[in-house]
């Protein structure tokens, strides 16, 4: 048996109120006071929070008692046109006509329109069979001349598991190709003195510092050095010491690998032999970004992002090849998994990843 709640505007109001619930889950609705809806998802081992029409954003995520969102500015997201004047959720699609910081010659917002998107349409769905609830969500995009897409957004949580399954797809409903471009802005909180460990070698030639500075951020005294040591030497980063200067932020594009399975693993280790876990497919994400940024307002880290581009606005991605291409009435997906691992499982994906290795 299946519980299926369309969401309709009218039931977030400043109260928060349970709308639906079995299974092990509670579902409830609410309003920040900033106006923005959310949706409260609550199972066994912890919860998140959906802003439905928001960009689909899961505005927090926090499992066995521990957030695992980043550390940001901002207390509850606030209604705005501007990616950065709302900045600190847990985990964001962004794409999908432009990715990254627009270069001299783009036009289109940072990270493109999917962040704040007016996403029109959603639901919940609890499967009482499964152990599962879906919060599932669509958001159509029309530019005439230009683009007519549908991106329908799904997060799905297990009664009792620390992992969120994470996918998007996206439909062109024109009859002519479209150019794609997607990033997985997943935020975790860093841990001091964890441990990065991924499957890709930690070679200048697999790790790639990015050496550019967007506009939007202003180098410290020491910055550029930093950033030269690690493209020499990515293996410095592996250890999130706290003297380390992620400040303002470092972005690499990493050559992740697959397993037999077709999943790329990577993983933050904490000190307790716990970690915070994202696995993806290459095949459908060719690209791989880790994002950094440690100040006294802001900590992050995306321990990989998949992507199908790398972050120099649409121009630079088109010129590089790096964008996907979906045909006139075809789709394009992707697949995460993405939350917190026990030791014990941290030890079997560290061995997983070893063997990709070799």
């Amino acid at each position: 048996m299946s519980i299926r709640i369309d969401l309709q505007s009218v039931q977030f109001g400043e109260t928060e109120r349970t709308v639906a619930g079995g299974a092990g889950f509670s579902v409830s609705a609410f309003r920040y006071s900033s106006g923005i809806a959310a949706l409260r998802v609550r199972s066994r081992r912890g919860e998140i929070v959906v802003l439905p029409f928001m960009g689909h954003q899961i505005w927090s995520c926090a499992f066995d008692g521990r957030d695992l969102t980043m550390k940001s500015m901002f207390t509850e997201p606030v209604r705005t046109s501007h990616y950065l004047e709302t900045y600190g959720a847990f985990f964001i699609h962004c794409g999908a006509t432009a990715i990254g910081a627009p270069g001299p010659s783009d036009r289109h917002p940072l990270h493109g329109e999917l962040p704040l998107a007016p996403f029109q349409k959603g639901f919940v769905e609890i499967d009482e069979a499964r152990g599962t609830c879906a919060v599932i969500g669509t958001y159509e995009h029309t530019v005439a001349f230009s683009y007519h897409y549908l991106a329908t957004s799904t997060y799905v949580m297990q009664a009792d598991s620390t992992l969120l399954d994470v996918s998007l797809q996206v439909d062109n409903l024109k009859k002519t190709p479209m150019d794609l471009m997607y990033l997985a802005h997943a935020n975790f909180r860093p841990v001091d003195n964890g441990e990065l460990i991924y499957s890709a070698p930690a070679t200048p030639q697999a790790v790639r510092v990015r050496k550019s500075i967007p506009a939007h951020i202003t180098p410290k005294p020491g910055y550029r050095e930093f950033l030269e040591d690690l493209a020499v030497n990515p293996a410095i980063h592996h250890v999130l010491r706290p003297d380390l200067a992620f400040d303002p932020e470092v972005a690499m594009m990493i050559g992740m690998k697959a397993g037999k399975d077709g999943f790329a693993h990577a993983l933050m280790k904490h000190p307790s032999g716990a970690s915070d876990y994202m696995r993806y497919q290459p095949a459908q994400c060719g690209q791989c970004c880790r994002w950094i940024c440690r100040t006294p307002d802001q900590d992050a880290i995306g321990i990989a992002f998949p992507c199908t581009s790398e972050v120099e606005g649409y121009t630079a991605e088109k010129k590089k090849g790096l964008y996907a291409v979906v045909e006139g009435g075809s789709s394009w997906r992707v697949d995460m998994r993405m939350g917190a691992l026990s030791a014990a499982e941290t030890e079997a994906v560290t061995r997983e990843i070893r063997a990709i290795l070799g």
